[in-house]
């Protein structure tokens, strides 16, 4: 075995480890500021690794659980304040999301993943792209439950949408009482990779990737994809993408939605920007979709 080392280069290391371990934001608002009570939660994860979140009650047996982003969390993205304005220097709030689904008769259960938020740290804080934070996803099924049975929806965003996907071609007996998902702005490292490479003029950054990302965390490039997973998916699936997003390509999200095997499914595209963090503020100022999409499904 050859004990010299693969090339590297500055900002594809930069970028394996901000998919190896991403990083935690804080969580700076609450649903009481929007005129909403709620519990402080706290549930195990599939193998034990200590979850928090909210639990927002309301009169009614409809419940959508939420999960986030990364390197975000239940509340969404500190952008605006050092040091995390490198994603377009502006805040994602998720509250108005909630508030619009509490205000339509929906109880909202909103965790953070591991190693994001106030959650624990998991597998020594690697992170996964999905492939470890699905058992998050599980867990958040399996608390949900304890609250009574309710007719119950998935609002699943970004890593958060790749870890249900991954759950549900892993456990799909844990997902026979899900009515809907709502899977917002899924992604593959790949495409990432591809973009960051032809903007810094690498010319093989994809497979320097894959060595970079093999040597932190075991997993390859492509193996950092639902697109496998997308397969498993049978629930209707509303999917919603910012089209010109310029950290990724449209293709990818395609290739997604196109393998998804439920029958009622839906692409939406998000027009009028290139940043990928308005996508995910775009329920909290346009919730007209979402609403519908779960009215249309669970009621």
């Amino acid at each position: 075995m050859s004990n010299t080392q693969p090339p590297t280069h500055p900002v594809i290391d930069g970028l394996a480890d901000f998919f190896a371990h991403s990083m935690r934001t804080p969580i700076l608002r609450r649903p009481d500021e929007y005129g909403m009570a709620y519990e402080d939660v706290f549930f195990p994860s599939l193998d034990g690794v200590a979850l928090e979140g909210w639990f927002i009650p309301a009169d009614s047996d409809r419940l959508v659980i939420c999960n986030h982003f990364m390197p975000g969390n239940r509340y969404g993205y500190p952008g605006h304040l050092e040091p995390w304005t490198g994603f377009g220097g502006f805040e994602v709030n998720f509250l108005p999301q909630y508030k619009a689904l509490h205000d339509a008769g929906y109880n909202v259960l909103a965790y953070d993943l591991r190693n994001h938020g106030r959650s624990d740290a998991g597998n020594g804080g690697l992170v996964g792209i999905g492939l470890l934070e699905y058992r998050d996803v599980i867990g958040s099924l399996r608390y949900a439950k304890t609250r009574g049975h309710m007719k119950t929806a998935l609002l699943s965003v970004c890593l958060g949408c790749n870890s249900t996907m991954v759950a549900m071609n892993r456990h799909p007996e844990e997902f026979t009482h899900i009515q809907a998902l709502l899977a917002h702005q899924p992604v593959s490292a790949r495409p990432f990779v591809e973009r960051a490479s032809e903007n810094a003029g690498i010319a093989n950054g994809p497979e320097l990737f894959d060595a970079a990302s093999r040597r932190r965390t075991g997993f390859g490039i492509d193996e950092l994809s639902p697109i496998e997973h997308a397969k498993a998916v049978t629930v209707p699936t509303l999917v919603v993408q910012v089209h010109d997003d310029v950290l990724t390509k449209p293709s990818d999200v395609q290739t997604i939605y196109d393998n998804i095997a439920a029958k009622d499914k839906k692409l939406f595209w998000i027009e009028g920007t290139s940043r990928r963090f308005d996508g995910y503020n775009y329920f909290s100022e346009k919730p007209e979709l979402m609403l519908d999409w779960f009215a249309t499904h669970i009621g």
